[in-house]
């Protein structure tokens, strides 16, 4: 174990720990924009600089190893005005116009420009002028909000896999793009929409939130229904209706949803949505009670199965229910009724 002092708070930390880490431990706050639990860290957005006694320079808090006996100080006053300097230079080539940002007021650039009075930038000049791509049917990439953290790349690269996106050119024109800059809907991208969960601007938005703010909804974490995973999600509800979705950190998922979880949510507000059972009477359907659904069911599968025998019956599940129920399905259908056929709506 290192000892390590943070802003006058003597904690003791793991070999190998980062001065992040080690604030954490202490239960001290370091602003971050471009850093991931569990990943290698870019240290690309400077923000979480800190001074370490004895150097004359900043460290960044999420990279840098501590060593036996470092004493960290996170708000002094060199640190604050790098921290500001950072934050001047990000908003010398961003969009800050954050009334007509959909990610107005849950925005992390804009929190920390808050916190540390930086309300313009003070640099004049070029601005960077990339197109936006809207060519994903479910989030749109604006560059002009991109602020370069890598975020995106981290989570398509390292995490699923898939590597769509990429840093391309150097210096000033760094941008966030794809294999030979196509539209995002022209490469390998699987419409995951984790890149779109981790930005920590508006850069990356799902094509929903243009419609809401999220200030004016309520946050329901709950388990995903599209299969039996069992990846835990955080609803945004407004007026009743799920109007958003993010990962929520669960032993299955691990902060990362697939593209279902992520935006096909519709089907849970849809008007045709099924909410009780019905059975069909005189070539209608009419709401029925559960006992007279399942008596009903019963009746007509003994009838089918005495007339024609167990095969002339199947069974089709669905992928919106847990393993459980989808193994007793099955069970059913071929210890109780005696046949093989059954089948399941995720092979779709």
């Amino acid at each position: 174990m290192l000892n390590v002092t943070i802003d006058g708070i003597k904690v003791q930390v793991k070999e190998g720990s980062t001065i992040l880490q080690a604030a954490q431990v202490a239960g001290i706050e370091i602003p971050t924009l471009c850093y991931l639990k569990d990943l290698t860290p870019e240290a690309s957005c400077r923000i979480c600089l800190v001074e370490i006694e004895g150097n004359p320079k900043l460290f960044t808090a999420c990279s840098t190893p501590v060593a036996e006996g470092n004493v960290v100080f996170t708000k002094s006053e060199k640190v604050i005005a790098a921290r500001r300097s950072v934050l001047d230079l990000m908003l010398s080539n961003h969009n800050a116009d954050c009334f007509s940002c959909a990610k107005n007021g849950e925005c992390q650039l804009q929190n920390l420009c808050y916190e540390y009075g930086v309300e313009k930038t003070s640099y004049e000049g070029v601005r960077n002028e990339y197109p936006i791509d809207d060519s994903n049917e479910f989030f749109t990439y604006n560059p002009q909000q991109c602020i370069l953290c890598q975020r995106c790349v981290q989570v398509c690269q390292k995490l699923h896999g898939e590597a769509a996106i990429s840093v391309a050119n150097r210096g000033f024109k760094a941008k966030i793009s794809t294999p030979f800059d196509q539209l995002i809907r022209g490469t390998n991208c699987v419409s995951c929409g984790n890149c779109v969960s981790v930005c920590p601007v508006g850069a990356l938005m799902p094509k929903s939130q243009q419609f809401f703010r999220q200030w004016e909804t309520q946050k329901v974490v709950t388990t995903c229904a599209y299969c039996g995973v069992g990846c835990q999600i955080e609803y945004s509800v407004r007026n009743g209706k799920i109007v958003d979705a993010k990962p929520a950190n669960g032993p299955s998922n691990q902060g990362l949803l697939c593209v279902k979880g992520k935006f096909a949510f519709d089907f849970i507000n849809h008007k045709d949505r099924l909410k009780y059972p019905m059975v069909r009477k005189n070539g209608k359907l009419v709401r029925a009670s559960w006992d007279e659904a399942l008596n009903t069911v019963a009746k007509k599968i003994n009838e089918v199965k005495a007339e024609y025998g167990p095969d002339a019956i199947a069974g089709f599940s669905s992928a919106r229910t847990v393993n459980e129920d989808n193994y007793l399905f099955q069970k059913f259908l071929r210890a109780a009724v005696g046949t093989n056929n059954v089948d399941h709506c995720a092979r779709l």
